[in-house]
């Protein structure tokens, strides 16, 4: 089902743009290069938000009747966030802190038109069991996650072989979730106040 309005994905991510082609939106693609730092005060748990309303913000233009979409992942350890990695050592450094443990992927969303702007956040835990450092190297060195943050991808090989379960959405983890955001743009479609 396709919505009124047209809309823009603001995201080079491929795992993004396949998922919402698979859920049948009709979208186009704008992409902008976004600084993704955050206050070192931020709570981890709003730092998703914070990051996908400041790429958001970063599109300064007139929608003119479109609806902008943009988004970020974090995953979140205890009070730790993890982005992406930028080395093997570091990919394999987070995946060594996951293993075994429960952690938090938190995918937030930001709409925006000329109007109005909301954000929202989607949280699904993920359990991963004890994985061995064979599995760690194998997988960091074939898969190469440098562009995903925690350093895995639920949908290859590593969340195959050594997820036991999630609590949340499955969608939320490969880094959209899609049930929501159909719910939201919904709502956000018609919308000429601001949500905030």
């Amino acid at each position: 089902m396709n919505f009124s309005r047209p809309l823009i994905l603001a995201s080079k991510s491929p795992r993004r743009q396949q998922l919402l082609r698979e859920a049948g939106f009709d979208f186009e693609i704008l992409t902008k290069e976004t600084d993704e730092s955050f206050p070192d005060d931020l709570p981890a748990q709003d730092v998703a938000a914070y990051i996908s309303r400041k790429k958001a913000d970063a599109f300064n233009i007139d929608l003119e009747d479109k609806i902008l979409i943009t988004s970020d992942t974090v995953v979140k350890v205890d009070k730790l966030v993890l982005g992406k990695p930028e080395s093997n050592s570091e990919a394999i450094s987070m995946l060594e802190l996951l293993s075994g443990r429960m952690h938090e992927v938190i995918t937030a969303v930001t709409l925006k038109d000329n109007q109005a702007i909301r954000t929202f956040s989607s949280i699904t835990q993920v359990h991963f069991k004890v994985l061995e450092p064979a599995e760690i190297t194998y997988y960091v060195s074939k898969y190469k996650p440098f562009d995903k943050a925690g350093a895995y991808g639920i949908q290859e090989w590593i969340g195959m072989i050594g997820i036991e379960k999630i609590e949340g959405s499955y969608f939320n983890v490969v880094g959209l979730p899609i049930d929501r955001l159909y719910v939201e743009l919904r709502k956000f479609e018609n919308s000429t106040s601001n949500f905030q």
